[in-house]
Formats: structure tokens, sequence, C-alpha cells
């Protein structure tokens, strides 16, 4: 038996066939972040500078949030459901308060209410302070309004009209009178701290005496339209501007007859600006109300606004008592 030797056919490799002519790709604009776009892929060296000038960002570690301090209830002699059924338990007071001042006080008391009475500039507190202690020659009192876009009529902030009530200068007046009070008994060496919190009832039931006066008299003499409550209490609080010019006189030691005297003008200049402001609320000038109330009527109410005046003089007096 004989093996002949049979050796594989060579092996034929394709010769690749270059083209004559390569054409050139068009030119393209650099990119603005100074990349360069490539029609085929970047030479070897491109590449490698490409991979080398990268820079990933610095590595920014995840603050751990800070875990919520929850108090050690046990220190007080309570555990954890006592404490909890207590928060719960205040959550519910507090939301059913909200509840029943927003049903029951929003429609005395409105934020656009609010916001308007608080609507001033610099130009007219000291224009209203002025006011308030020199009403003498002020001319006139009435009240400005301005119409709106819906058509309806309403009074003009007190930005635009010195006439408008505003509660700005009360409540700074009521802060300020707290604190001269306070400074007063200090220097007489009987300050206690009891002394802020007396000072300051005592004027609120003084504005609040004096706001229910107003009310009950407009409500007996059937006045109709009343002002506002918030107007009323504004009213009501002009009257600390006075009270602590006769502080200050106090403050300065003068003698007792003109202690006196600053008192009698403050009283006198208060008197005056509540009876001219609130004329527009007891006797408005508008002809709708002007036929409707009879003499006798009318000369109740101009009593009435005497009357109001004159008991100025009873609040102020609470009120310099420190």
């Amino acid at each position: 038996m004989s093996y002949y030797s049979r050796s594989p056919p060579p092996l034929q490799h394709p010769v690749p066939t270059h083209p004559a002519f390569i054409p050139e790709p068009p030119s393209t604009p650099a990119s603005p972040q100074g990349y360069q776009r490539f029609a085929s892929s970047p030479p070897q060296n491109q590449q490698y500078a490409a991979r080398t000038q990268y820079h990933p960002p610095p590595f920014q570690p995840i603050p751990n949030p800070q875990p919520q301090h929850i108090p050690d209830f046990a220190a007080w002699g309570m555990n954890d459901t006592t404490a909890q059924f207590g928060m719960h338990l205040g959550q519910t007071a507090v939301a059913a308060g909200q509840d029943y001042v927003q049903k029951n006080f929003a429609g005395m008391i409105q934020v656009t209410m609010l916001k308007h009475h608080f609507n001033v500039s610099n130009s007219y507190v000291m224009h209203k302070l002025q006011l308030i202690i020199f009403p003498w020659r002020h001319k006139p009192w009435t009240r400005k309004v301005r119409r709106t876009e819906a058509g309806l009529t309403e009074w003009q902030p007190p930005r635009d009209d010195i006439n408008s009530p505003d509660l700005y200068i009360p409540l700074m007046a009521l802060v300020t009178y707290i604190l001269v009070a306070a400074f007063q008994t200090g220097l007489q060496e009987r300050f206690h701290p009891q002394i802020l919190g007396a000072s300051a009832t005592r004027a609120l039931l003084v504005v609040l005496l004096d706001f229910l006066f107003v009310q009950c008299g407009c409500y007996l003499l059937n006045v109709q339209g009343t002002g506002q409550v918030v107007d009323l209490i504004a009213y009501g609080g002009y009257k600390f501007v006075g009270v602590i010019l006769t502080l200050f006189a106090g403050l300065l030691n003068l003698n007792p007859t003109i202690y006196a005297l600053v008192f009698l003008y403050a009283f006198a200049a208060n008197a005056l600006f509540i009876l001219r402001s609130l004329r527009s609320v007891v006797l408005p000038d508008s002809p709708a109300n002007v036929g409707t109330v009879n003499p006798a009527s009318r000369k109740r109410r101009i009593s009435f606004l005497f009357l109001e005046a004159v008991l100025q003089v009873v609040y102020m007096g609470i009120l310099v008592r420190v």
C-alpha cells in the first residue's frame, strides 16, 4: 500500500486596489468649544492628546443629612406615648383656634383691609403727626375716594390721602407709650418688669372702651353706614401721640403748671381731631343721608360727637398716670 504525499493548494490573497485619486472632504468651521470635526477617524496622536487633555470633575462627597433633634421626653418624666398624645392635642387645639378665628373674625377684619391701613409713606407720617398735634387750621377734613376698574368706589389709601385713618401711627405710638412709661418709672426707681404688661393692658383697655362707646352711640343713634371697625380703632389710637408728648414733658421735670398746660393742649388738639374726623362717620355728607336725618336726630348726633371729644380728657388722664 503506497502513500502519496499531497501538499495543500497555495492560498490566494486578494490584491487591494486603490483609486487613483481620493477627494478631500469639505472643510468645516471650528466649533466654538475648540473641537474639530473630522470626516474620518483622527490620527492616533490627536486621539492620544484628546485623552490626555480630559480632566474629570473633582469628586464632591454628598453631605450626610443631619438627624433631626428629638427631645428627650423621658428627662421630663414622660414616656413617648404621653408626649405624642400631648403634641397631637396641642396641634389640634391650635388648628381649632385658627378655624374659630377664621369663621368669626374674618368678616370683621380682612387682610386686605389691614394692608390698606398700613399703606403709608414717610411723607404721610410726618404730615399726619403735624395734623394730630396742630389740627387748628387744617382744611378740608373730608376723605378722598377713587373708582376701581370694576366701577366701584373705595377710600383712597393713607399714602394718597392725609385724612384717611391708618394703623401704623397708632401701633407705633402704642409701643412708644409703653417704653416711655417704663423709662419714666425707671427714672423714679420703681421699675418692675410687670410695668410693661400693666401699661400695655391699660392702653388696650382704654382703646377698647373708646371703641365700644363709639359703636354703641352709632347703634343707638341709628347711624347708617358706620365706619369700619379698623377705622374706629385707628381714630382711637391717635390719642397716644398727645399722651407721649405729656410724658416727655414729665421726663423734663418741668414746672407742674407747664406740665398741666402741655396736657391740656394735647387733650384739646386730640379732641378737635376726633371731633372733625368722626364727623364723616356720624354725620356723613353724602346726598343720600342729608334728607334722612331730621333736625332732632342731627342735634343728638352733634351732642354725641362733643361728648366723645370731651371723654378724651378722661382717657388721656388714665394713660398719663404711670
